[in-house]
């Protein structure tokens, strides 16, 4: 007798539920609530644990305005937490709560070797309901959103696991349960538009905020987007990278604008160093990089160009 139930099936199932729980496992002990008060009321939201004595990634929204910050964990307990540093442009905050030894530690990941259609698990605190788990996969890299200071964050993971009000700074997680990017927004009345700040992103800026307390940045002047090198344009120019970075406009005056880079072109390089889509691209612009004389390598029409460029430092 045929069994009426394809095997395959209830396998598939119990692997992709075995790669669920196994991530949040992993990852979940270090998802915290935020809860804040200010002058005009107060708010919740999501962080996660980054270091063992205290330090809490989350975003400039949840926690730039607020007057007192208290996190507490999945067990329960609650700390009293204080703003390191916070950065608008990437809707990132540093918290540090006073907290004793024994924090579970979430492990950032490589969000450059993100592929469109792997499993990304969100963990966090949508209203109100605490530590919520949902599940989908990465849906698009390199996305760009309006910020609410005006100028536009780059380079989001987009993904269709469910995010809503609540999981602003909460973790999207691979299947090994390492952070891949922190949950920052949602798009108003649709379904599975949901973004999160890469953990390439948020590991370059935890380490100025740490240092600083701000992020200090160069500047070329162009806004662009992560772009699929043609196959036929990288072998004849010898390029071993996939992408780049496609400028979409040139601010006039800027140092992009000097160096007569045009929309429509596509950036490969800069300093010598491969720049494969935004995040690579801003990872380099560091502030020490204001004023150095530098190269910058890009494809034109199908013609390989290379022009001098100064970054400024951004305002």
């Amino acid at each position: 007798m045929l069994d009426a139930t394809p095997p395959n099936d209830a396998m598939l199932l119990d692997a992709y539920s075995r790669a669920v729980t196994a991530a949040v496992e992993r990852a979940g002990p270090a998802v915290v609530h935020v809860a804040t008060r200010a002058a005009r009321g107060g708010g919740t939201g999501s962080g996660v644990v980054v270091s063992g004595d205290g330090l809490v990634l989350t975003n400039h929204h949840v926690a730039a305005e607020a007057e007192q910050l208290v996190v507490t964990t999945v067990e329960g307990r609650s700390h009293v937490a204080r703003l390191v540093g916070t950065d608008a442009e990437t809707d990132l905050a540093l918290l540090r709560m006073e907290a004793d030894h024994g924090l579970a530690v979430a492990e950032l990941g490589d969000s450059g070797a993100l592929k469109v259609g792997q499993l990304a698990v969100a963990i966090g605190n949508p209203l109100g309901f605490s530590f919520t788990v949902t599940a989908g996969v990465v849906s698009a890299l390199g996305r760009t959103l309006p910020g609410r200071g005006g100028r536009p964050i780059e380079d989001l993971v987009q993904t269709d696991a469910a995010l809503n009000p609540g999981n602003s700074g909460g973790a999207l997680v691979d299947s090994a349960g390492r952070v891949i990017g922190i949950s920052t927004a949602i798009i108003a009345g649709a379904q599975g538009l949901c973004f999160a700040v890469a953990a390439d992103t948020a590991r370059l800026v935890l380490g100025h905020l740490v240092r600083f307390g701000r992020v200090r940045r160069a500047q070329l002047g162009l806004a662009g987007q992560r772009e699929d090198i043609p196959r036929r344009l990288a072998r004849a120019h010898g390029l071993a990278q996939a992408s780049g970075v496609l400028v979409a406009g040139v601010q006039p005056g800027t140092p992009a604008a000097r160096a007569g880079l045009e929309a429509g072109d596509l950036v490969v390089s800069i300093g010598g160093h491969p720049a494969t889509g935004v995040d690579s691209l801003l990872r380099w612009l560091t502030g020490e990089r204001v004023g150095q004389v530098t190269e910058v390598a890009f494809l034109r029409r199908g013609d390989l160009r290379r022009v001098t460029i100064v970054p400024a430092e951004r305002a």
